[in-house]
């Protein structure tokens, strides 16, 4: 090396000794030889900048960050060969987690049509994050908007995302989640969520074990049951109702649940039903010959997109040796009356629905504006009629520009219920018509107004506890609150929202022969719920 600073280029000049047996590298300054000079000493001239090209540029060296730091420099590599030891010193260790799946980019032109672009993509992971913590996690996205066909006993899931990480004795669960409670009897059901959920565990004692359960989550739908006759030789379809009795809603795959006559049955071609999810109608096989004395029921859970939806749930268990258990669950499902989705309602409508208060079969809102006359649409002209009641009024569908004015929706509310019938005419759309009532009894199905959803709340806590005396006899105590207001937009009504509820369950069984074989088991069940009393789903067998 020549020098500590950096070399001019050029300037480098060797007495007696050609350019060609000699290389100079400016930076840094090294002088190597291509072939050796025979003399004992060489004379060298050059000229050097006044301060280094290749010069480090640091506040600190890394020793005394390494020495005098509270944190500790991460070594991203550890310089070992031995791949252990490099994967050890990553910045996450992922530990052995093993994955598969598939991604896809479909690209669909034609000749009437502009390019589409369809994609899909399933991921599976599973393994051990570091050392200790399990994970499992099930990532599935398709573009395409349908539910699967429930024509089959299982079925895949679309756009659905789940992981879970585990260690010890608690559980951590994030996106499509499941929820089922069947250790509390007025807090039983099953729901289908969008959220996270925790659950813990934990030894408190010598004998005794907690397990906490906490979850809070976006719903995915709303739970409901119809219970409706058969008709005689008609296996279907039969169309389902939501709760606030919409026709035209989807059913979330999976949740359905039917029964005929208390017994429970299969999804399937080739078993009892086939249900379609985004029409809402069920179709039994010939393998359950439906009659007018069928009695069937349906529980499913539906989309409903009218408020954002939102759920709290918590679960404590406590087991105190092998005779006590105690066990609290708590639930909350709230409509955020500020979150609107698909139902819009303005300011005449919030006070309508405060006015009514908890009436909500009231909730009809009537839907007649003035609008401007167009041929393309089906306008009403509105006629006044005297009766022994004063002046009335209804709508009558005409083509005259003059008196065609209004623009009129109607909704289907009952046999008997309405004014309205649907008239058959050359019409592009439904037209209908006004019936007058006879002897004061209406005559149609119809009304000229909407069905306003409004905001709901329900909270539910329920308290049990199971102590077993002995060997052959038990006791099973529970006491449950529960609240519902169905008109959040209003406290007119509100004073009766609160029901409880209450059981008291002995059990006793002892051998009459135990050579024998014979068991004799008696229980002994008394259950008490007010009127008032809202569960989430249905308190005892179909």
């Amino acid at each position: 090396m020549l020098d500590t600073l950096s070399i001019v280029p050029g300037t480098v000049r060797i007495a007696d000794v050609p350019d060609s047996q000699y290389v100079v590298e400016t930076v840094p300054a090294i002088l190597r030889w291509k072939l050796k000079p025979t003399g004992d000493s060489v004379r060298i001239v050059y000229r050097v900048f006044p301060f280094k090209l290749n010069a480090v540029a640091q506040r600190m060296s890394y020793d005394s960050l390494a020495r005098y730091s509270a944190l500790t420099p991460f070594v991203f590599n550890s310089g070992s060969d031995d791949p252990v030891e490099s994967g050890n010193r990553r910045l996450i260790n992922f530990g052995n987690l093993e994955y598969n799946g598939s991604f896809g980019r479909e690209l669909s032109v034609g000749n009437a049509q502009d390019a589409i672009v369809n994609s899909n993509f399933q991921l599976q992971l599973n393994g051990f994050l570091g050392d200790s913590i399990e994970i499992a996690a099930a990532i599935t996205d398709n573009n395409i908007p349908i539910q699967p066909d429930g024509t089959t006993q299982q079925l895949n899931e679309f756009d659905q995302v789940y992981l879970q990480f585990k260690k010890r004795g608690w559980q951590l669960a994030l996106g499509d989640i499941d929820l089922r409670q069947k250790e509390l009897y007025f807090l039983n059901f099953y729901k289908r969520l969008q959220g996270i959920s925790f659950a813990n565990t934990s030894r408190i004692g010598p004998k005794s074990t907690s397990t906490t359960l906490v979850s809070g989550s976006v719903a995915k739908g709303r739970f409901t049951r119809n219970v409706f006759d058969g008709l005689e030789g008609n296996q279907g379809p039969y169309r389902l109702t939501g709760a606030n009795n919409e026709f035209f809603f989807i059913v979330l795959a999976g949740t359905e649940r039917v029964f005929i006559d208390g017994v429970l049955l299969q999804r399937g071609e080739d078993q009892d039903y086939v249900i379609n999810y985004n029409t809402a109608e069920i179709t039994f096989t010939p393998r359950r010959l439906i009659t007018k004395d069928s009695r069937i029921q349906v529980e499913f859970e539906y989309a409903d997109r009218n408020f954002l939806n939102s759920n709290l749930y918590l679960s404590q268990g406590v087991q105190v040796g092998n005779k006590l258990k105690l066990k609290l669950g708590a639930f909350q499902n709230s409509d955020a009356r500020n979150s609107q989705i698909n139902q819009v309602v303005d300011a005449r409508q919030r006070q309508f629905l405060y006015n009514i208060g908890d009436s909500i079969q009231k909730a009809f809102y009537p839907t007649a504006t003035e609008e401007v006359y167009s041929r393309d649409r089906l306008l009403y002209e509105k006629v006044y009629v005297n009766n022994a009641g004063g002046t009335d009024s209804f709508y009558r569908f005409t083509t005259d520009s003059l008196l065609a004015r209004y623009a009129v929706n109607f909704t289907e509310v009952g046999v008997g219920q309405g004014d309205y019938v649907q008239d058959l005419n050359s019409a592009n759309g439904k037209v209908f018509k006004y019936l007058p009532p006879v002897n004061g009894i209406r005559q149609g199905s119809y009304l000229p107004v909407t069905r306003l959803v409004t905001p709901k709340k329900q909270q539910l806590i329920s308290l049990g506890a199971d102590y077993q005396i002995d060997k052959a006899n038990s006791v099973k105590t529970e006491v449950a609150l529960s609240t519902f207001d169905a008109n959040t937009f209003s406290d007119k009504g509100n004073g009766d929202d609160q029901g409880g509820a209450a059981r008291i369950q002995y059990s006793n069984q002892s051998y009459l022969s135990q050579s024998k074989g014979l068991q004799l088991t008696t229980n002994v069940d008394y259950e008490y719920v007010q009127q008032k009393f809202r569960p989430l789903e249905r308190l005892r067998y179909v």
